[in-house]
């Protein structure tokens, strides 16, 4: 295991207690995600939702193919200079990360779904 491997792993009493929070107060966007991603029905990739991931919080993450999906809804307004950075350090440590509007997820779902999966198979 590498040093960022262990670094990204190593997670805080706090980020697991947030994650576990944040599984309970999924917006609408990311319950419709998670409806479509969980026990493998997306091309039978495992997902995991809120998933700490060292410092970070990630909304959606498929260990396997090193992908994480974030879904942007209001909260991100204003931000983006603070979501590229925390991207930078995630694509650093070897993934590859997705950013969907919450209003892309609510208007074609399926579309979103589409680009997960082809995603991976890239």
């Amino acid at each position: 295991m590498t040093r960022n491997e262990r670094r990204l792993r190593s997670v805080s009493r706090p980020i697991q207690e947030r994650a576990r929070e944040l599984r309970q107060e999924m917006t609408p966007a990311e319950q419709l995600v998670w409806e479509r991603l969980r026990d493998r029905q997306l091309d039978g990739l495992k997902f995991r939702r809120q998933h700490p991931l060292g410092r970070f919080i990630v909304d959606f993450c498929c260990p396997e193919h090193r992908l994480i999906v974030e879904l942007d809804g209001g909260v991100h307004r204003g931000q983006e200079d603070h979501d590229e950075a925390r991207t930078e350090v995630l694509e650093a440590y070897g993934y590859r990360v997705l950013r969907f509007p919450n209003t892309a997820v609510l208007q074609d779902v399926d579309g979103v779904l589409q680009m997960i999966a082809e995603a991976v198979r890239e």
